[in-house]
């Protein structure tokens, strides 16, 4: 262990180090909990050597794509990779800049008619108004809640025009069976979110005995689709 995360020299990682360390990954709180319950094999809030391995073997997992399980923890993937700020990891790479945005121009045009077709305010959509669309898409919750966190890249609850580009990205991805990623490729960071954000009351990642479906509901993209409106096209 590295003085970083074991800060007592004790062989065993505590939650509340652990929390701060693997913060640094990118990844969304939501698929840190996931990581944590699955390295805490004993739910006692600590890490052992090999557990902690587990962790960080899942953090790569999840950067590379792949799903968050123990199945995943055989297959090869590159080792995982950390940041010194709170801002998304993949903003901060220093080539992230010259590499060119995935969504085409064409693409981007009738994006952009459907965001302007649901009456943004002040250049913004709340999740109450891009939750039909979503929804629209017949993609499973949990699916379209993991596309809501990677697309709001600002983390305010709402999406601009660059924001919402990449939602209807990602669910035209999942539509054609691609699997949605677990954190957002460089090349689906829009060109003006590709510099240091800094996330206002970043939610600390705290390991509990509450379910995963518990927490799941908890956070603000899945409470938006979960609920049980009708759909007007």
């Amino acid at each position: 262990f590295s003085p970083q995360v074991d800060s007592t020299n004790a062989g065993r990682v505590l939650a509340s180090d652990a929390a701060v360390f693997l913060k640094k990954s990118g990844l969304t709180d939501l698929v840190l909990g996931k990581i944590w319950d699955l390295a805490d094999t004993d739910g006692k809030g600590i890490l052992n050597k090999q557990e902690f391995f587990v962790a960080l073997r899942l953090v790569a997992c999840a950067q590379n794509g792949l799903d968050v399980s123990l199945s995943s923890l055989n297959l090869p993937v590159p080792p995982p990779r950390f940041t010194d700020t709170n801002s998304p990891l993949l903003l901060s790479g220093t080539a992230s800049s010259d590499v060119p945005w995935a969504v085409k121009l064409e693409d981007k045009a009738k994006y952009d008619a459907i965001f302007d077709s649901l009456n943004p305010v002040n250049g913004l959509l709340s999740g109450d108004k891009v939750k039909p669309v979503l929804l629209n898409s017949k993609l499973p919750v949990d699916i379209l809640g993991r596309v809501w966190e990677l697309s709001d890249i600002d983390r305010d609850g709402m999406l601009d025009r660059d924001e919402f580009a990449v939602a209807m990205f990602l669910v035209y991805c999942a539509l054609e069976k691609e699997p949605v990623p677990m954190s957002l490729p460089t090349a689906l960071v829009p060109p003006s979110k590709r510099k240091p954000v800094s996330v206002p009351g970043a939610m600390p990642l705290i390991p509990s005995s509450t379910s995963t479906k518990d927490s799941h509901q908890s956070l603000p993209p899945v409470g938006i689709l979960a609920a049980k409106t009708p759909l007007t096209q």
